[in-house]
């Protein structure tokens, strides 16, 4: 059995150990910030695109399902893949005129990109239910054959364990996109891009795909937040949530999967650890960050060294 069969076996038991639904939850966070990190590590740590503006379509799948869910009634399980593809869709329709700047000007499109959907959700109220957002979203059922339908309700392990399946799922998915010739061509476009074009790489067309596979990713994130939320407003996806996933990526090492991983779940649960700290918390949060970087800069886990990104 390998080192991830035995990683993912260990969090599977968590739940058993862990009695306390509080501690449950924020490791489901922690695995929501990780699905999203995986995502983001396609675009940024694979193909070497800054984008400030993800939580836009971690915005968008939240709402795909909550609107899907509140107006035609459609489950969970079938509202994840219009999340997904609505997502995916931005993606590629921003990357269409982003992916023509590099560097600095990449970051600040894809910045107002998150910022332009972040204020149109909040004024569309007629649809989006403006700052108070969507109310009412339901959650997740399944059909056990001796018991019938059954509620995940508010209770915290059904979410874990839909995270912690979801986050080994992509998982899967990322590490063999990375085995194939798309992520070999995603990773010489991050180390050169005139170099890659030169070899008659499509390197336009690759980065809208990254774009729209990390957008999907998200989609599929924002619907299992908001199944397990039950309500979401705009400010949930501001741009500090943007910057927080692109930290827990840098931190755990660009381009590297188990690093996006653990990136996300120590800066996912870190700030909960040092709760008892009250007013230092983030004083000491952002300590052992300056501290972290400084002793590891290419990340915790990385098996390269990458350029930067552009």
């Amino acid at each position: 059995m390998g080192r991830f069969q035995w990683v993912a076996w260990g969090a599977g038991l968590v739940p058993i150990f862990l009695f306390n639904p509080y501690q449950i939850d924020v490791l489901t966070t922690a695995l929501l910030y990780a699905i999203l990190t995986l995502g983001l590590n396609l675009i940024v740590g694979f193909t070497g695109l800054l984008h400030l503006g993800y939580a836009a379509f971690f915005a968008i799948g939240a709402y795909t399902y909550g609107l899907l869910n509140l107006h035609a009634h459609c489950p969970f399980w079938l509202g994840l893949l219009p999340a997904a593809l609505a997502a995916g869709l931005l993606g590629v329709v921003l990357g269409v005129p982003a992916l023509r700047v590099r560097g600095d000007y990449l970051a600040i499109v894809t910045l107002g990109f998150g910022e332009i959907v972040r204020i149109a959700l909040t004024n569309l109220e007629p649809w989006t239910g403006g700052p108070n957002g969507l109310l009412g979203i339901d959650h997740p059922s399944l059909w056990i054959p001796t018991k019938g339908s059954w509620d995940f309700g508010v209770t915290s392990e059904p979410y874990y364990l839909l995270a912690l399946l979801t986050t080994a799922g992509v998982t899967w998915i990322c590490r063999h996109l990375s085995r194939s010739r798309v992520g070999r061509a995603w990773m010489s476009i991050r180390e050169d891009e005139l170099a890659a074009a030169s070899m008659g790489i499509p390197v336009l067309q690759l980065k809208l795909l990254a774009q729209g596979c990390g957008g999907a990713i998200a989609g599929v994130a924002g619907a299992i937040f908001a199944a397990k939320q039950g309500t979401i407003t705009p400010d949930s996806f501001d741009f500090i949530l943007s910057v927080t996933i692109l930290a827990m990526v840098v931190l755990g090492g660009l381009g590297s999967i188990p690093g996006a991983i653990l990136g996300a779940l120590v800066l996912g649960s870190l700030p909960e650890l040092l709760r008892g700290f009250d007013q230092y918390r983030m004083l000491l949060f952002g300590l052992s960050m300056i501290l972290l970087m400084r002793w590891r800069p290419q990340g915790l886990f990385t098996k390269f060294h990458a350029r930067p990104i552009t």
